[in-house]
C-alpha cells in the first residue's frame, strides 16, 4: 500500500479519484487543479486476521509506571529476576479467560502466567504453579 500522496503545487493531501473516461486511478488535488496517475491500483488494504489470540499491546516502558500491580512471587524465564508488572490485555477479555501478562523489570521480557492449559484440580483445590525466588 502506498503512503500518503501531496501536490506538487501546492503540497495538500492528494485523494484517490477515478479517471472514468480512461480508466485510470490519479489522485487530485482538492485545492488546486493538480492530479497524478497513481503507482498503485492499492488504495486501502483491510487484512483480517483467520485465528486471534490474546496479545499484549505497547510494553515499552512498563515497568516505570507506578499505577500497575507488581509481583515478586516468580522469576523470569530469560533472566531469573523476581520482580515483574502484571497487566490484563483488554482487547478480547469478554470471548476469552482472563490472561495476565508478566513484564520484568530488569531485562524487560514479556512472559504469561498461567500457561495456555490449565491442569485440572479437585474441589476446593486451588492451582498454583508460579516459580518461587
Amino acid at each position: 500500500m502506498s503512503s500518503l500522496n501531496f501536490c506538487a503545487e501546492c503540497n495538500n493531501l492528494l485523494y484517490p479519484e477515478v479517471d472514468r473516461t480512461n480508466h485510470v486511478l490519479l489522485y487530485a488535488c482538492r485545492n488546486c487543479n493538480y492530479s497524478e496517475e497513481a503507482r498503485q491500483s492499492l488504495v486501502f488494504r483491510n487484512d483480517l486476521m483467520s485465528v486471534t489470540k490474546e496479545q499484549p499491546g505497547v510494553i515499552d516502558n512498563l515497568m516505570k509506571d507506578p499505577t500497575l500491580a507488581r509481583t515478586q512471587d516468580l522469576s523470569c524465564p530469560d533472566c531469573g529476576h523476581s520482580e515483574a508488572v502484571v497487566f490484563q490485555d483488554q482487547s478480547k477479555r469478554i470471548l476469552n479467560r482472563m490472561i495476565l501478562f508478566y513484564v520484568c523489570t530488569r531485562c524487560n521480557h514479556l512472559f504469561r502466567d498461567p500457561p495456555q492449559q490449565a491442569p485440572t484440580t479437585g474441589p476446593g483445590q486451588v492451582w498454583n504453579d508460579r516459580k518461587k525466588k
